[in-house]
């Protein structure tokens, strides 16, 4: 009986970690997110919960490289989680007409394009492409960006501001994005030509 008590424990090992619980939590707001917009119509609320999951991004990527709780797990769901988050709330923000479509369908793209490469490669069993500080960069920003784009479609005070803070956030983190697709593609293709080989 105790083997099988150890083996569930290495099991869990890499999963049961902080920055993964960020990410799970992360996750698991994207509905409330849902609700404070869409069902209360709170986009004020909304935007400080899109732009503290942001913020959790960061805290969940110290704690990991400071007590050495990076796993390859955590570097799948990681991004993953974010990008579910980010998706959301572009295609969220943009519906309320907060941001411009033709902003967030930038946005979207390089998610969709990029979210792409890393399911085919791993389809064929290509190594996994780690996140480029590019990428990060650029996503961090983003989950900045567009809680300020939708802080500026409330009723406040400061909603003109939020607006400028948006753009200031959104157009480098846009820019960023796209550079990392520099990096991806031809990583991306040469872990697939190592993998055909």
């Amino acid at each position: 009986m105790a083997v099988p008590t150890e083996r569930a424990k290495t099991d869990l090992g890499p999963i049961l970690t902080v920055p993964n619980v960020f990410s799970f939590g992360r996750l698991l707001c994207v509905p409330l997110f849902w609700v404070l917009l869409f069902t209360y119509d709170r986009p004020y609320a909304a935007a400080w919960l899109l732009g503290g999951l942001g913020a959790t991004d960061w805290v969940d990527g110290y704690i990991a490289r400071r007590f050495n709780q990076e796993s390859e797990f955590g570097k799948m769901l990681d991004p993953t989680a974010d990008r579910i988050m980010l998706l959301v709330g572009v295609i969220s923000i943009a519906w309320v007409g907060a941001v411009p479509w033709w902003f967030a369908g930038l946005t979207l793209f390089r998610e969709v394009f990029v979210g792409l490469i890393a399911v085919t490669l791993e389809a064929t069993g290509a190594e996994r492409l780690d996140v480029t500080w590019w990428g990060k960069t650029g996503a961090f920003l983003l989950m900045f960006a567009y809680p300020f784009f939708l802080a500026g479609s409330a009723d406040i005070s400061w909603a003109s501001t939020a607006t400028a803070l948006g753009w200031v956030f959104g157009i480098p983190g846009l820019f960023f994005a796209y550079l990392s697709i520099a990096e991806y593609l031809p990583r991306g293709w040469a872990a697939f030509q190592s993998r055909s080989g």
